[in-house]
């Protein structure tokens, strides 16, 4: 258990009142780069005060009953356990909802969907991934027709829907990577100026998506914070999200800087994101192909982005690689393919890997509070208010 005294809990709490969380009552949370950095800072403010409250064995909950939707159109391990955590810290059941199973495949449309399961709900979560132009397009479909719900008096409250990774961010995942280094490194302003290397990396899989490295340039650059996105010929990602994340940098006095080697990168990096994804023009050929339900297109395509992966085996985040670094912290959005280990040749070496196992399970674990923290700011008007209402009142967990 954490033993923060309910003075220092207070003490969070007020500075959180003087944040803009206003903005956020009654909003989904769909692109980091939506929200005002004032905005970003109180989500992060609230999910660490959450944490305190947990470590401390007070109970947050702000239901007493209630439905929390979870729809995962990819795989998953942390999002989807984090989600229910979340959700489970603030009092809602977790259901999820499984469209092999459900009039969805028989042809049922989102507006009708989205009704149908938000009756009680108060929070739908969503990872669709996989193609672009598709996943941050439905979430978008989703909130307009829960809202049109709402607005009819069908549904007698209105759902947050919430992006647990789309084709285009991962918001709930780079918020916690951002969390993790502000613990780190002992709070948000030492984060100004510090170099984070953002760089793809070897596996032997073709079909990433790009949402994690746009996450990372996305929110990283809104910090005054020096990051290099480094990536072999071909494997760019999505222009407007580089666009972005250059304004980003120029108007909070970091840089942001394109490079085409990991040593480049790496060199003095005090953080380092090695990570796989598949190219932004691969990626928009595969969803037209998809599209157009042509299997062998869609073999010939992974057959041909995987020998040009081969072509970069050596992009591997290596000890003599970290050499080159500030004593750079390791960050991964797991699971890692390791060399040796879960693949023959990976993103990163076992001993590297090894080294920093236990920080990486300390950044995967700040999601369950990420998440809550963005449900928390959007149901209610007054975070600090109600927080404080919380630790007043200092209901027990364990009982």
């Amino acid at each position: 258990m954490i033993t923060t005294t309910p003075h220092e809990m207070q003490r969070r709490i007020d500075t959180l009142g003087k944040k803009a969380a206003a903005g956020l009552n009654g909003k989904d949370f769909f692109l980091t780069w939506d929200k005002a950095r004032e905005e970003l800072e109180a989500v992060l403010e609230i999910a660490a005060i959450l944490k305190e409250f947990r470590g401390n064995n007070i109970s947050p909950r702000l239901w007493d009953s209630g439905l929390a939707v979870s729809q995962f159109r990819d795989n998953s391990t942390r999002t989807r356990f984090s989600f229910a955590s979340a959700c489970n810290l603030l009092g809602l059941t977790v259901s999820d909802l499984d469209e092999g199973k459900s009039q969805i495949a028989h042809g049922e449309t989102v507006r009708e969907t989205a009704n149908m399961i938000s009756f009680m709900a108060e929070v739908i979560g969503i990872r669709d991934d996989m193609y672009i132009g598709k996943g941050h397009t439905y979430m978008l479909e989703v909130a307009e027709a829960v809202e049109k719900g709402f607005h009819d008096g069908v549904l007698e409250q209105r759902p947050t829907v919430v992006n647990l990774q789309c084709d285009i961010d991962h918001p709930t995942q780079t918020m916690a990577d951002f969390l993790h280094l502000v613990t780190e490194f002992g709070g948000v302003e030492k984060l100004t100026g510090k170099k984070v290397a953002m760089s793809w990396a070897y596996s032997p899989s073709y079909g990433k998506p790009l949402s994690v490295p746009q996450g990372v340039i996305g929110l990283f650059t809104r910090f005054g914070i020096n990051v290099s996105l480094a990536y072999p010929e071909g494997y760019s990602l999505m222009p407007d999200v580089v666009a972005q994340a250059k304004k980003f940098a120029a108007s909070s006095g970091g840089s942001f800087h394109v490079c085409s080697s990991m040593e480049e990168a790496f060199d003095g990096a005090d953080v380092v994101y090695p990570k796989s994804w598949a190219p932004f023009a691969v990626m928009e050929e595969r969803t037209k192909i998809v599209e157009t339900g042509d299997r062998k297109a869609l073999a010939d395509l992974e057959k041909r982005c995987l020998a040009n992966n081969a072509r970069f085996k050596s992009w591997e985040c290596t000890d003599a690689l970290m050499a080159k670094t500030n004593h750079a912290l390791y960050l991964h959005c797991l699971p890692a393919d390791i060399t040796g280990v879960s693949c023959a040749e990976g993103e990163v070496s076992a001993p590297v890997f090894d080294r920093f196992r236990t920080p990486l399970y300390r950044q995967a674990g700040y999601k369950p509070y990420v998440i809550a923290a963005m449900i928390f700011a959007s149901k209610i008007v007054d975070p600090a208010a109600r927080l404080s209402s919380i630790l007043d009142r200092a209901e027990s967990r364990l009982r």
